[in-house]
């Protein structure tokens, strides 16, 4: 009876790696997002004073320097990882970025801080760009989370096993 060992088997390695392109959309957005808030967030009703987004609200540069940080971290993972992205972080980028395009349209809507202080304010052209800028993010985080990544795909080719005993399918 003859036995085969791990030796013996014809195992093939994916080597895919994933497209920088979601990479590039992401930092794009992030770009943009972390320009908006230098922009004019806010204008007093009835007056041409405007606040930028730091004297509107903690919130707004606080995002905006959440994106490079992970900015920074899926360029370190497509450095990093055996295919070029980490699916856990690429989703979380993408949630983070969907929450705060979210942010940026509430702002929009109906901008925050001027209520308790009984401020008319009206919304101006950094909130819209804070919005381009998320929303530009969150795709390009979308982008890179539906590309390949994980373990390598290996596989006995002569058995149609992988190594854990399951079939595999040959197309």
């Amino acid at each position: 009876m003859a036995t085969t060992g791990s030796h013996d088997l014809d195992v093939r390695h994916d080597t895919r790696r994933s497209s920088g392109k979601g990479l590039g959309v992401a930092a794009l957005g992030v770009v943009v997002l972390n320009v908006s808030p230098f922009l004019d967030w806010v204008q007093f009703d009835g007056t041409d004073q405007a606040r930028v987004g730091y004297e509107t609200d903690s919130l707004v540069p606080f995002v905006a320097y959440l994106g490079l940080g992970f900015l920074l971290a899926l360029a370190y993972a497509r450095k990093r990882a055996r295919r070029g992205q980490h699916r856990g972080l690429t989703l979380a980028s993408m949630a983070v970025a969907l929450a705060t395009t979210l942010q940026c349209i509430a702002f929009a809507l109906h901008p925050m801080g001027g209520l308790e202080r009984g401020d008319g304010l009206t919304p101006e052209i950094g909130v819209y760009v804070g919005i381009l800028g998320a929303a530009i993010w969150a795709i390009g985080s979308g982008l890179l989370a539906k590309e390949v990544e994980g373990d390598d795909d290996t596989r006995d080719v002569r058995s149609g096993l992988d190594h854990a005993g399951d079939r595999t399918r040959t197309s």
